[in-house]
């Protein structure tokens, strides 16, 4: 056999420093689309933390209505301000590759990667059920109120669902979890996502799924966004390895094997400020046959992307804009068509302003449809006109001392449909085809990445 060639030879002459020529553009292309889409959540950012700021500036008052507008103001700071400001920061700063870390709807960094396993996702199913873990609903509005139900009675919710996080681009599979004692503040948890075909891990060690398993030990406020969500204990090793042990205790024939110093050792803090420790080592669980000795087991059907329905974002900022549309319409009913100016002596501007009223409820409203059926300029012209009314509403409130309640609150209708129209799901929905494809990007311009 002959030797392989040295990688790194001896030099036989001086070294030198090789500078590759300068590039054209030194980063990717982005379409006027995207780009425009970009602005408009900055933008949006901006008009709900000026919305918050009235909010504030308004809700200094033991009066009921004052109170309210205090309640109001954490809810948006902490469920639409602070998620943005994350989102845009964690685009620049949090690596989009896989680092054994998964990440929130928020682009924060989630739950570490602590556990791999071998075999299908019958497998899984069958292997998890047999050891007296309980499949995680869905997050639907039916399990959203039993959720809440739960947590303010203390009434036990064994499949109540989780949150959302992400690896490798995509939101978790499915998770499974076991309650502690009826307590649905307390639960032992893991997610579950497939590894993309091809893909190894650091190092070329090869599994079929990654899995991150926590322990709630109580709810709290997150110390990244002030949201509601469970904090979790920080010995993240003792809730994987009693995942394995609960598993290989149910099904003997399940085998394990460790990747030791998959990561390093480390005190790190998850997306919702938690401390998080642990050892760096990957179980791999081989579940493979699971589901033939287990054939009592339940496997979930796989969930299908609902592209075929807009996504619930978009739904809100129509059922908004309606409703605007329907306040402003009543609103201008009695003002200029049988109110004061219905009997001012000047028909062409009462015909021209009528025309502008009939625009102002019709147009948003017609803009919505179109955004619906997926038309990308529809999309970017009704953030235009939402943006330029945000504006003005919240210029209103905002030099108005005396602002009144409705006032304040009439101003939130449009930074919450800007909020919507920019979120993922929105921006994903409107980049697909009515096949379910993604169009492919229009004319593009170059983006300087440094």
């Amino acid at each position: 056999m002959e030797p392989m060639p040295e990688r790194y030879p001896v030099p036989l002459s001086p070294p030198t420093y090789g500078k590759a020529p300068a590039k054209v553009s030194a980063g990717r292309r982005v379409g006027l689309y995207e780009l425009f889409d970009g602005v408009f959540i900055v933008v949006s950012l901006g008009l709900t933390l000026w919305y918050a700021g009235v909010l504030l500036v308004h809700g200094f008052s033991w009066s009921p209505t004052r109170m309210l507008l205090l309640v109001v103001f954490w809810a948006l700071v902490a469920y639409l301000a602070l998620p943005r400001l994350h989102q845009l920061f964690t685009l620049l700063y949090v690596p989009d590759y896989f680092i054994g870390r998964s990440r929130t709807g928020d682009g924060l960094l989630g739950d570490p990667v602590n556990l791999a396993l071998d075999g299908n996702e019958a497998d899984i199913h069958a292997a998890m059920q047999a050891a007296g873990w309980t499949l995680a609903d869905e997050i639907t509005l039916r399990s959203a109120w039993g959720m809440v139900v739960s947590a303010v009675l203390k009434r036990s919710y064994p499949a109540a669902p989780v949150s959302g996080l992400y690896l490798f681009g995509k939101r978790h599979a499915f998770a499974y979890q076991q309650e502690v004692d009826g307590n649905p503040n307390r639960r032992h948890h893991v997610r579950f996502w497939p590894v993309p075909e091809g893909w190894t891990l650091p190092g070329g060690g090869h599994v079929d799924w990654l899995a991150a398993g926590t322990y709630d030990r109580s709810v709290g406020l997150s110390a990244f966004t002030l949201q509601v969500t469970h904090k979790i204990d920080e010995n993240i090793d003792l809730e994987r390895d009693y995942i394995v042990n609960t598993v290989r205790y149910a099904d003997p024939e399940v085998g394990i094997h460790v990747f030791e110093e998959f990561s390093t050792a480390y005190h790190h803090r998850n997306g919702g400020g938690d401390r998080i420790r642990t050892d760096g080592n990957l179980p791999v669980l081989e579940v493979g046959g699971a589901a033939q000795r287990n054939p009592a087991a339940e496997t979930p059907e796989s969930r299908v992307p609902e592209h075929h329905l807009p996504p619930f974002q978009l739904l809100l900022a129509v059922g908004l804009l309606v409703l605007q549309a329907v306040l402003f319409g009543i609103y201008w009913w009695g003002f200029g068509i049988s109110g004061a100016f219905a009997d001012a002596d000047l028909p062409e501007a009462k015909l021209l302003l009528n025309a502008f009223g009939v625009a102002m409820i019709l147009l948003p409203v017609l803009l919505a449809g179109l955004t619906i059926i997926r038309l990308r300029w529809a999309k970017i012209l009704l953030m235009l006109f939402v943006a330029f009314n945000s504006v003005a509403e919240l210029t209103d409130a905002s030099v108005l001392s005396q602002a009144g309640f409705s006032t304040v609150v009439v101003s939130s209708f449009s930074v919450i449909v800007l909020l919507a129209l920019t979120a993922g799901p929105v921006r994903e929905w409107v980049g697909l085809k009515r096949g379910g494809q993604v169009e492919k990007p229009e004319p593009t311009v170059a983006i300087n990445a440094g």
